[in-house]
Order: structure tokens, then sequence, then C-alpha cells
């Protein structure tokens, strides 16, 4: 919904499935098996839009690592580097994870708080994957997963968040209480095991068994509503309060990398997301949402490699500075 647009970024529904009579990625036998899944889903998604298929074995680390950066593949994926690949379309909306911890890990990402568009599109992908494949799948336990919490449908509905609010106001940590009572999870931007970076949340169903799809988008969906309006009221509450308190900080971050010379990863994320903060206060204006997310990847040690060649960590930082400091000065602007 548009009157959430600030809040939650993006939607995005991922479904597990694996090939019946294959063992998992962690057993496979050869790499038989893992070319015969490769060629299969990817024979499939032939018949739909327009897909580059890229195999992690012929990518380096640093490459592999840049696209993790950009939330398009997942750590798993990169520790089975020698059998495992993607398949991403050309709008980076429909990704498939091929030989991760599942055979075939599907997902479609949408910008914006709505659970059902991208599962509507992404259905019609799994359809034809269930009629190609001999997909594992039991009448008592559903589909087959490597992991327990995804046996039934195998569907993770997750919206990121942007709850700088909630973290400052201090109810983050009741919205996690309240998140586990309801048989959902919170991880960092990164998902499973990761850190809140830049006050960026994944809130995701905890488990798919013993509901259908439209039960676990639905139970997402109403506890998102309720983290929104958590976060809507905490920045009315700042900007009532400590308006001055928060203008400056979201200046100074401004100023910072609009001028500093040396600039590390995780201050420029953090700072990143003050600028972010003073948008949505209504104290700076960005131009476009969409090249300012980005930032926070494309300042990120392995995507700054694909553009500038370095090996020492302090010209990183002093490339990241300049780079970033170009990029924030064409995007953002002080009211």
């Amino acid at each position: 919904m548009e009157i959430y647009d600030n809040i939650a970024i993006s939607s995005r529904i991922r479904l597990a499935r694996n090939v019946e009579g294959i063992k998992f990625y962690t057993k496979l036998d050869s790499d038989v098996d893992a070319k015969y899944i490769t060629g299969s889903v990817m024979k499939t998604l032939e018949k739909f839009e327009v897909f580059n298929f890229l195999s992690l074995k012929e990518l380096s680390l640093n490459e592999c690592n840049a696209l993790f950066e950009q939330h398009l593949i997942s750590k798993e994926l990169i520790e089975n580097k020698d059998i495992s690949g993607i398949a991403i379309s050309e709008d980076e909306k429909f990704i498939v994870m091929i030989n991760e911890e599942d055979h075939i890990r599907e997902q479609c990402i949408e910008k914006g708080f709505n659970l059902y568009k991208p599962y509507r599109r992404l259905i019609k992908i799994d359809e034809e994957i269930l009629s190609s494949l001999p997909i594992a799948y039991n009448d008592e336990l559903g589909f087959i997963t490597a992991s327990p919490a995804n046996l039934g449908t195998g569907m993770r509905a997750s919206v990121m968040l942007f709850l700088p609010a909630c973290v400052f106001s201090g109810q983050i940590e009741d919205i996690f209480a309240m998140a586990k009572e309801n048989g959902l999870t919170i991880r960092g931007g990164y998902g499973e095991g990761s850190k809140a970076i830049g006050y960026f949340y994944q809130i995701s169903n905890q488990n798919s068994f013993g509901l259908d799809e439209n039960e676990i988008i639905d139970k997402v969906s109403e506890f998102i509503y309720s983290v929104c309006n958590l976060e809507k009221q905490a920045r009315d509450f700042l900007l009532e309060n400590n308006r001055e308190f928060y203008k400056d900080m979201a200046l100074r971050a401004y100023g910072i990398l609009t001028n500093c010379y040396v600039l590390e990863e995780g201050e420029m994320m953090e700072l990143l997301a003050k600028v972010k903060l003073g948008q949505v206060l209504g104290f700076l204006d960005i131009e476009n949402d969409d090249k300012f997310q980005k930032l926070f990847f494309e300042g990120a040690e392995a995507n700054l490699k694909l553009i500038f060649e370095f090996s020492q960590q302090k010209k990183e930082n002093i490339i990241r500075a300049e780079y970033i400091s170009n990029k924030v000065k064409s995007l953002v602007h002080r009211r």
C-alpha cells in the first residue's frame, strides 16, 4: 500500500521445491544430478520471459559476493558454488536459485507492501515447474523440503521494512516479541543469521506446515500492517518530542557523506539510513528512491570492486567515500 511505501521497502514470495528421487544438496552423489536439475529448470524457464543464467562455478568469489550484497542470492548458494546456479529475469524481480539448501528456490520480489502481487506472478512459473519436473510431495507433509520449517507449502512470505523510529523509540524489542508470539520471525536485511544494518528488517512466516498459501500471506500481511502503524506513530512521536535532535542527526549524516575523505562500509550503511530517515521526517529530499536504495549495496565491498580495482582496505574506504559522496550530492538535497 502506498501509505506504507517509505516503511515497507519490498515484498517477496519464495517457494522451495525438490526433485523426487534425488538427494538434498548436502548428499548429492555426483555432478550428474546437479546438472540434471539445472538443465531441467532452465528448459522450463525458457517458456517465460528472458532469464539470464549464471553458473556460480564460472564466477569469481567477489562476483558471487556482489550478487549476495544485491540480495539476489544467499550465502548457502555461494557455499555450494561448484554445483549451484541462478536464473535472473531482466528486471531482477524473478530469481530462481538452483542447488541451494533445496534443489529449486523460486522467488519473486516486488517494490512496496503487497505480498499477493509477487505470489500471483510467481505461481505461474511454479505451476510450470510442477508440471515439468517430478517434484517431491507427500499427501500428509506437503512439499518435501530440506528444512522441516518449510514443509507444507514450501512458502516463505517476507517483507523488508525500514524501522528507524521503532529502533530509536525502543519498540523494536517489543516487535521481536510480538513476532515470536505470532509464529513469525525477524531477521536482518541479509536474511537468516544477519544483523539489522541501517534499521532494515525482514519479517516472514517461521513455518509453512498446516497453512495454505493464502493463509500464510494473510497472516504475515496482518502483522506487517501493525508494525507499519507502529513505525508511523513512532515517527510522529520523534517529530513532536525531539524534532531538532533528529533533524541535526539527518543533516550531520548528509554532511559527512558529502564531505568525507574516508568511509568504511558499516559507517556508510548507518549514515545512508540516517539520510533516509531525514527524508521520511521531512528534512531532506531524495530525487530517486530506487537509485538511493541501491547505494546500500553499490558502496559495499564486492560491488565496489566490480567498478574499481583496489586491494587495500584503506584504498577501498577512500574510493567508497568519493563514490558515495558524488552519488548523494546528485540524489539528495536539503529542504
